[in-house]
């Protein structure tokens, strides 16, 4: 399976970027075909740009700023997604990506003479998974009403297929953490990977 592994983290020697290490290794180990979407490393520029969105709808030239990032998403079976959640939402550089690279014509049509009817087109991708850290503990998220979580399990769900689940892999509670609670979850990563 050829797995697009998308990831987030600025700072080679955070716990994050274990995390992505862990599953990129674990993938290939297990067979799969891994293309290794570093956003920080690879210098993704997150920024919509005034003619991105004036061209937003305007279909296929639309891709044309963002057309390798396209490619990759396209030609997946699987979406790893490797990133900490800051301040109750993912660094902006992923969200940007987002903004950018799901874009009409990718990630869905619209039929404007149907009342702007949505069609998905990222039938390919079978799995979802993400991969991500907290600061706060479960109960600070759910009070903020988890946004990550949401975005994955309800938007990317939808998006992608919304028959199929999400797997929505997170260690709360970084701020407390301890080399048990990161090797645990480490381990649980590892696993997942093995399962995809």
């Amino acid at each position: 399976m050829k797995i697009l592994v998308l990831h987030a983290h600025p700072v080679e020697s955070s716990f994050g970027s274990a995390l992505h290490n862990e599953a990129v290794e674990t993938l290939r180990r297990a067979g799969h075909e891994v293309d290794d979407c570093d956003l920080y490393a690879e210098n993704f520029n997150p920024v919509l740009t005034r003619e991105e969105r004036l061209g937003y709808h305007t279909v296929p030239a639309n891709i044309e700023p963002v057309r390798s990032y396209v490619e990759r998403l396209r030609t997946a079976d699987a979406l790893v997604i490797v990133t900490p959640v800051w301040n109750f939402g993912w660094p902006a550089i992923l969200k940007g990506y987002f903004d950018r690279v799901w874009l009409p014509g990718v990630t869905f049509d619209m039929d404007e003479g149907d009342r702007g009817k949505l069609t998905r087109k990222l039938k390919s991708i079978k799995k979802l998974v993400v991969v991500t850290t907290y600061g706060g503990n479960r109960w600070r998220a759910f009070l903020a009403g988890d946004p990550p979580r949401k975005m994955a399990t309800r938007v990317l769900r939808a998006v992608i297929n919304p028959t199929r689940g999400v797997t929505y892999l997170a260690h709360y509670d970084m701020n407390n953490c301890t080399v048990e609670t990161r090797t645990k979850f480490l381990e649980k990563v590892r696993a997942e990977m093995l399962r995809l």
